[in-house]
């Protein structure tokens, strides 16, 4: 655990020196975000906080190759140097558009080959736990799978990145709640405790977290797609990379028993961990096109602008946004792992409370957020 502590504070600490320069180079070359009839912030703010935060993830992965415990793993070292190929890649194409405004196609194209970058050398699915045994297809039907989940949580994540401080906390929160589930199963099962999923998670919330003093409201700096694209490869890549290291047959499967929670697990904690993201971008598909609008066509209907049309301000609509991820993410970790009449009665409590906060605020009247 020492270790992965460390590489958390290396990850956090570079990630928050690093975004001061970003913003000062995002500022040089006029990579900022404009404001648009969409947009929530009021004065234009530099993108490019996305390349700090690939840069804590880097800083994060060279401490950890040098440390005993995880740079003897050869698998490790391969797996995660892959997935921050693809992370480089992805954050690279995420600065062009922040520079250019890339058109979507093109920005799809760049996220597909950061995708294929990651599956040539590896990473990708290879079982899928289910009730009652595993799912083993072939390979090239799980590289197709594998690339979907990757993509739809990249664009999640984009989506998800309304508000100032919004798409890093959520992303902090589920990669702690993963990287609380991959570790305890280790411990558990007595399994290797050096992963690439615990690596990267613990990695990625640490650079969030040193990223959101810059970016929390009112923000200084914004990720930017470099940064929005980046978060939500990391962390599907990291979750789909506990199959390539984990034998499936170190968690008995009994159907109807409380083993099996902890066995559907691997499948279940990634939608979980992206339940809101997923959500907003599920809606936002539905609506635009249902409306005769292309689904890539800008609007201020997202669950974020429509928190704030309750009358929630800035703040507490993120906070509410983050209190909903953790219920969702730890309360499956939480049932997955110590499931007992107590726990459900938390998580039951700690919905009914999300829901009282929520809703439990007159909307302003008169206050409507137009379509663009």
């Amino acid at each position: 655990m020492r270790a992965y502590l460390l590489v958390f504070f290396v990850a956090m600490a570079t990630t928050f020196l690093l975004t001061g320069l970003a913003r000062r180079i995002a500022l040089r070359y006029g990579a900022v975000a404009k404001v648009r009839a969409r947009d929530v912030h009021k004065v234009p703010i530099p993108y490019f906080g996305g390349v700090s935060i690939l840069g804590g993830l880097i800083a994060g992965y060279l401490v950890a190759s040098s440390m005993p415990f995880l740079g003897d793993s050869l698998q490790v070292a391969h797996d995660a140097r892959a997935i921050l190929i693809g992370g480089v890649v992805i954050c690279a194409v995420g600065v062009i558009d922040d520079l250019y405004e890339l058109d979507p196609i093109t920005k799809l194209a760049g996220m597909v080959l950061a995708v294929g970058v990651m599956i040539v050398q590896g990473i990708q699915l290879y079982w899928l736990p289910l009730p009652g045994g595993i799912l083993s297809p072939p390979p090239a039907q799980l590289a197709v799978v594998t690339a979907g989940i990757l993509l739809v949580s990249c664009n999640a994540v984009n989506f998800v990145d309304g508000l100032d401080g919004l798409a890093a906390g959520v992303t902090t929160i589920g990669a702690i709640a993963f990287f609380t589930y991959s570790y305890l199963l280790n411990v558990e099962q007595n399994l290797d405790r050096a992963t690439t999923s615990t690596l990267i998670t613990v990695a990625l919330a640490g650079a969030c977290l040193g990223f959101l003093p810059h970016n929390f409201f009112p923000a200084r700096v914004f990720m930017g797609d470099s940064g929005s694209l980046l978060i939500g490869l990391m962390l599907a890549a990291s979750t789909i990379s506990l199959t390539g290291q984990m034998d499936p047959n170190a968690v008995p499967y009994e159907v109807g028993g409380s083993s099996l929670l902890p066995a559907l697990l691997p499948l279940v904690l990634p939608i979980a961990v992206l339940a809101i993201p997923a959500l907003d971008l599920t809606m936002a598909y539905v609506r635009r096109t249902k409306a005769g609008r292309s689904p890539f066509a800008a609007d201020k209907l997202h669950l974020h602008h429509r928190l704030m049309q309750r009358g929630h301000s800035h703040r507490r609509a993120v906070l509410l946004m983050y209190l909903w991820t953790a219920l969702i993410a730890f309360g499956v970790v939480v049932l997955g792992l110590l499931l007992d009449w107590w726990t459900v009665l938390i998580v039951l409590a700690a919905t009914v409370t999300a829901i009282v906060l929520t809703t439990g605020l007159p909307g302003r009247s008169g206050r409507k957020l137009a379509k663009v």
